[in-house]
């Protein structure tokens, strides 16, 4: 429903500008503008959602043998002593919990068409055990909110985009989105701990969040010892030596679990090539209306208003440009997108602007939709904290990013 209005919002505010300029300025070139960018983003979403379909039957072909092969349970395993201290209200053994952490576990790894069905069934597993039926739990919450800051390993779909918009180097962004993705992933599980008093402060926990902070600690120092060259040649090799790792560790895995890995590859091939032919209608709507709004002017105003504001207060305004990104995240995940898609086309994708909208678009995930649809999936009217503490991890994934953009590509 949201990206309904956003979608309406975008065409109707781009019509009336474009009118308002032919009429009261005399700027008629601006209405065949529009009109040409409405084919133009056409034939671009669909170049890409065919491209897409390769690099998405590949993914998630390797994905399929990772899961096949027992790396998300192995995760699975890793993770659960953790959560076992975030979810006090839940029991141990309870089956909420291997689902929860199943469908994170998946998240990590791109797994999307496993990772929601798991979701869900974790919902209606955690909705058994509250007492109020139509009011969001404690546990709902925090499980709710650490979907929202969107913790991935493998931003397979960024990496592909960006092959499609010429990047010289796809997997530059792999890094950095990690490290930003792990700060608003913290300060929303912070936040949600605040609210429901949970204490952080035990063995358990603080192992787990001091060991990951100590390696973001430990790549941030020393990329700020690093000179610029260094620090993007150095992102760029660790993103494929990790990349090729996790492949070949799946497909060993697999192996020695004498899995059959190219029926598995299959299997989840033909998952990907199934996503991606139904991408196609959704990313050519979103583009076409996003490339009217830019056409008629109105996004270039918005930014220029946002650039004076930032450069009066002295600050530089590089970053401003991929800002349409982080503004539409938290509503639309295919609006995002396109805002990211168009950044790269309009700047370039190896420029700061091009680079950073990625960041921003793995930074956190669509805060709005992933309340509907888990909450409404149970029947929750009253959502208490969630949708304060999701804004709150996904501002601090923008500022993090912001950071990081400026650390690893400025």
């Amino acid at each position: 429903m949201a990206l309904n209005y956003i979608w309406i919002f975008f065409i109707l505010v781009a019509f009336i500008v474009g009118i308002v300029r032919w009429l009261c300025f005399g700027e008629a070139e601006v209405l065949q503008s529009m009109v040409d960018s409405t084919f133009s983003s056409a034939k671009n979403g669909f170049e890409i959602s065919i491209y897409l379909t390769g690099v998405l039957t590949l993914w998630l072909g390797i994905m399929r043998i990772g899961e096949a092969g027992g790396a998300v349970n192995i995760l699975s395993r890793l993770i659960s002593p953790f959560f076992c201290r975030i979810f006090p209200e839940i029991p141990k053994g309870h089956p909420a919990m291997g689902s929860m952490v199943m469908n994170l576990s998946a998240n990590m790894l791109g797994l999307d068409n496993a990772a929601t069905p798991m979701g869900l069934k974790a919902m209606r597993e955690m909705q058994d055990l509250n007492p109020h039926k139509d009011r969001a739990s404690n546990a709902q919450i925090m499980f709710l909110v650490l979907n929202t800051s969107g913790l991935t390993i493998i931003p397979i779909s960024i990496m592909a985009y960006r092959t499609q918009c010429g990047a010289a180097n796809p997997a530059d962004v792999f890094m950095p989105i990690l490290l930003t993705t792990f700060f608003s992933t913290l300060v929303g599980l912070i936040a949600v701990s605040i609210v429901q008093r949970i204490n952080l402060l035990n063995r358990v926990v603080m192992l787990y969040i001091g060991g990951l902070s100590l390696i973001v600690c430990s790549i941030i120092y020393a990329c700020h010892n690093a000179d610029s060259q260094a620090i993007e040649h150095g992102s760029a090799v660790a993103s494929s030596v990790i990349l090729l790792s996790i492949i070949v560790s799946f497909v060993v895995l697999a192996m020695v679990r004498k899995v059959n890995v190219y029926d598995a590859f299959i299997e989840g091939a033909k998952d990907g090539f199934q996503t991606a032919v139904k991408i196609i209608p959704f990313l050519v709507a979103i583009l076409v209306a996003v490339g009217l709004f830019r056409a008629s002017g109105s996004l270039e105003f918005i930014i220029d208003g946002i650039k004076w504001l930032v450069a009066t207060m002295g600050c530089d305004t590089s970053f401003v440009d991929a800002l349409p990104t982080a503004f539409m995240k938290p509503l639309s995940g295919s609006g995002a997108r396109g805002f990211m898609i168009e950044a790269m086309q309009t700047y370039g994708a190896d420029s700061f602007a091009g680079r950073l909208s990625c960041l921003f678009q793995g930074a956190a995930d669509t805060t709005f939709y992933i309340l509907a649809v888990y909450f409404g999936s149970v029947g929750i009217k009253n959502t208490r904290h969630a949708v304060a503490c999701g804004l709150i991890a996904d501002l601090a994934g923008v500022i993090a990013a912001i950071c990081i953009g400026y650390l690893f590509f400025s």
